[in-house]
């Protein structure tokens, strides 16, 4: 089985074992914590690093970190693919650079991730029902959240467009569709989304309820969100969420009663001459 046939294989296994049938995938981030009980964090990162996932050997627990960014169709294909690298134990030493075959198996199970055939054909029908178009790819792009390259490969590897349309389109950008098919505002609405840090879920629950029992700062839950703190400290007392009443009542050492203390038996047991 090649590394493209493995890929799609698992994808739609992951598909069919979490119940998300054909239909595109909304908040993919939100999908693995619930359902893998993963950590995943959307952090700062160099301009050329897009993507990690890393496993901690003693406990068992899995970390995949994305890039913010402006590009949010690349960023939801980088969470993908990190996902293939979790789904296939692909861990080690050092990060895994260059076209091997489990970076190739990795895009696979991302692009049928992201853009199964059944879905495809549950918009467009059977090949040849209707006629293809930048029209066409337009609405693959913005239903189910993918750069046009990734939309492109995926008509293709359904049988909707010939190579040499998809190879035109390979240049095609997500914002000049976006402009040309009236959809630039949303575009911009996922631009900004993408581009904020966002933090564990399961971390931060953790957090929230330390501060609750005040045993954690409210500034370790602004600095985890990544937000101001005013703006934290209003959202959660927005919310009703405020760190437990101090049960522990303090009083004035001038109110404690005098205790008397009688000494004097210490005297009779001290040694002689001491």
């Amino acid at each position: 089985m090649s590394a493209e046939q493995e890929g799609r294989r698992a994808a739609q296994n992951f598909r069919l074992e979490h119940h998300l049938g054909s239909q595109p995938l909304a908040d993919l981030i939100t999908i693995i914590e619930q359902e893998m009980g993963h950590d995943v964090a959307v952090l700062d990162a160099p301009a050329d690093e897009h993507g990690m996932s890393i496993r901690d050997p003693q406990r068992g627990v899995v970390f995949i970190a994305v890039a913010r960014s402006r590009r949010p169709m690349r960023q939801r294909s980088s969470l993908a693919h990190e996902l293939a690298h979790v789904v296939f134990g692909d861990w080690a030493d050092q990060p895994i650079t260059g076209r091997s075959a489990t970076e190739v198996r990795a895009d696979a199970f991302a692009r049928h991730l992201l853009v199964p055939r059944e879905g495809l054909r549950d918009i467009l029908g059977t090949v040849g029902n209707r006629q293809v178009d930048t029209s066409t790819l337009s609405d693959v792009v913005q239903r189910f959240l993918v750069s046009p390259a990734l939309a492109a490969i995926a008509l293709h590897d359904g049988g909707y467009i010939a190579t040499s349309t998809k190879t035109q389109w390979l240049g095609l950008t997500t914002p000049a569709l976006a402009s040309r098919f009236g959809w630039a505002d949303l575009y911009a609405v996922l631009q900004d989304d993408a581009d904020k840090p966002r933090a564990p879920q399961q971390l931060l629950r953790r957090a929230i309820a330390g501060y609750m029992e005040g045993v954690v700062s409210l500034e370790t839950v602004a600095s985890l969100r990544g937000r101001p703190l005013d703006q934290v400290r209003q959202e959660l007392e927005a919310a009703g969420v405020e760190p437990a009443a101090d049960l522990v009542e303090w009083s004035d050492a001038g109110a404690l009663p005098d205790v008397e203390v009688d000494l004097s038996s210490l005297d009779d047991d001290a040694a002689p001459g001491s």
